[in-house]
């Protein structure tokens, strides 16, 4: 269990390191010039060490007016905690119960996360639930098409050429079906990893030799790997003023997000 495989944290670095060089595609405010930017970009995918699978998907790729959308109307958390949790959870209490009711599906796993990362099951599972409504709702746009729209897209194009370069080599590394489907930004599996990060923490939680972040448990194992990277403290608490509820501004930058994992894990860990 929790073995690392296809040497992750290396490829990443490779997509990464590269990613100066692949702004020579260039990048548009429409559908117009996307098939274009799609010619160039795969010519330095393949410098970067992309093979023929991650340049097929790149090739299928359509502009996807979805992300796009999504991308240019959004407007921030603005609500109050209380109305934040209403509106995300139902109320605390009976998210709390399903997210204890989800760690006595497989309790040794939370035990074997929590010895191995220091990551309490309430965190993770709170983390989980408000993502994706425990694995329910994971997004309906193609991952390749959704992260390779934004990568071209002039508006924030440094940011996702790299998470567009990883989406490629998941695919050459069979992490991710070339028409898997994920969130309107290229989010992908139970948490919602983008694909640079899912490279860079991907750990493979439940043994079978391979990192899939539509699997429940890799994810999760994956998401205790990332918080503990970032700086999460094993044994000591989470909430508000603590360096651990810190660590949680890495997943997400809304404070209410941040207040909601915590209280919700709270209540799970009683």
């Amino acid at each position: 269990m929790f073995r690392r495989v296809f040497r992750l944290a290396a490829a990443v670095t490779l997509g990464l390191a590269t990613a100066g060089t692949v702004q020579a595609a260039t990048c548009g405010n429409n559908a117009s010039g996307f098939n274009a930017w799609k010619q160039a970009f795969a010519a330095e995918a393949q410098r970067a060490g992309v093979g023929q699978r991650g340049i097929q998907a790149l090739m299928n790729a359509q502009y996807s007016t979805t992300t796009i959308s999504a991308d240019r109307n959004q407007k921030g958390v603005k609500y109050a905690l209380n109305d934040f949790i209403r509106i995300r959870l139902g109320s605390l209490d009976g998210f709390a119960a399903t997210g204890r009711k989800r760690i006595q599906r497989n309790p040794q796993f939370y035990a074997a996360v929590e010895q191995r990362y220091g990551v309490p099951a309430g965190i993770l599972v709170a983390i989980h639930g408000m993502e994706t409504g425990f694995g329910r709702t994971m997004g309906n746009v193609p991952v390749v098409s959704s992260i390779s729209t934004v990568a071209y897209d002039c508006r924030r194009s440094s940011f996702f050429t790299p998470h567009a370069l990883a989406a490629l080599q998941m695919v050459d590394r069979g992490m991710l079906s070339p028409t898997q489907k994920g969130a309107a930004h290229g989010e992908l599996g139970h948490t919602q990893f983008l694909p640079g990060n899912a490279m860079r923490y991907g750990v493979d939680g439940n043994g079978d030799g391979r990192v899939d972040f539509y699997n429940e448990w890799d994810a999760l194992a994956s998401t205790a790997n990332f918080l503990r990277q970032k700086g999460w403290r094993p044994g000591q608490p989470y909430q508000q003023g603590t360096a651990n509820f810190r660590v949680l501004n890495e997943w997400n930058a809304a404070t209410v997000y941040q207040q909601a994992i915590a209280l919700a894990a709270e209540r799970i860990d009683r």
